[in-house]
């Protein structure tokens, strides 16, 4: 895999991933189960990624756009 390949084809790793993050944090039925089914300590250490799910779907999507245009 070349570079330029693996630079075109990271935005849209970067934005599959905040997309699903996001998926996942605005579904209810997820989080009651998340919450019901992880030990206390796991969900504080996975809690605080759903801001890094939306950040990465911004810049992804950003990134994304901008390889597609140029």
């Amino acid at each position: 895999m070349t570079l330029e390949k693996l630079d075109f084809i990271f935005p849209f790793v970067i934005f599959g991933y905040g997309a699903l993050m996001t998926m996942v944090w605005s579904r209810p039925d997820l989080i009651k189960l998340g919450q019901n089914q992880l030990l206390g300590e796991i969900w504080a250490q996975i809690r605080p990624k759903r801001f890094l799910g939306l950040l990465c779907l911004v810049v992804g999507g950003l990134w994304s756009l901008q390889n597609i245009w140029l």
